[in-house]
C-alpha cells in the first residue's frame, strides 16, 4: 500500500505529526541524504538541536548512510516540523525493516507527541494570563 515503485527504487512513504506539523516522508536505500522542502535538512532546519531531533531515528537505528529521504512538511514551526520529521522518518523505518519497530519504541520516536497549544479563554489575556487581581 504504501511502498512504490518508481525507476526501480522502492520508496517507502510515510506521514509524521507534531504540533501543527505534517512531514510526508519518502524513505529510499541511498547515502544518508535527507532533503526537506527542496533545501539540504542543514540548511532548512538552521539549529543543530533541531538536526538532531529530526535525525534521531537514524542514529537509533544505526541507518544514517543506508536511507535517502525526501520529506515535504507543512505547517507550525521549525521546531514542530523537526519533530515532524523524527516522527514521519521513524514510521518509515518500521516499514523497511520491521526489526527496527522495538528500539524506536522504547526509545518514544513512533508515538505522536499529543502535547498541543491551549487554546485561549474568553476574559483571559492569554490560555491562562490572567490581569493582576486587585482587591480594591
Amino acid at each position: 500500500m504504501a511502498e512504490k515503485k518508481t525507476k526501480n527504487v522502492s520508496q517507502i512513504i510515510s506521514t509524521g505529526r507534531r504540533k501543527k506539523s505534517v512531514a510526508r516522508v519518502r524513505l529510499f536505500p541511498g547515502n544518508g541524504k535527507i532533503t526537506v522542502n527542496g533545501r539540504d535538512m542543514g540548511e532548512y532546519l538552521q539549529m543543530d538541536t533541531l538536526m538532531l531531533i529530526a535525525r534521531q531515528p537514524l542514529e537509533l537505528t544505526g541507518t544514517t548512510d543506508k536511507y535517502d529521504a525526501i520529506v515535504r512538511v507543512v505547517g507550525g514551526g521549525l521546531s514542530g516540523q523537526a519533530g515532524a520529521i523524527c516522527h514521519g522518518l521513524a514510521r518509515a523505518l518500521v516499514k523497511a525493516n520491521e526489526q527496527f519497530k522495538k528500539e524506536l519504541k522504547e526509545a518514544g520516536l513512533l508515538t505522536r507527541d499529543p502535547r498541543m497549544k491551549e487554546r485561549k479563554k474568553y476574559g483571559l489575556k492569554k490560555a491562562r494570563k490572567a490581569s493582576q487581581f486587585s482587591k480594591r
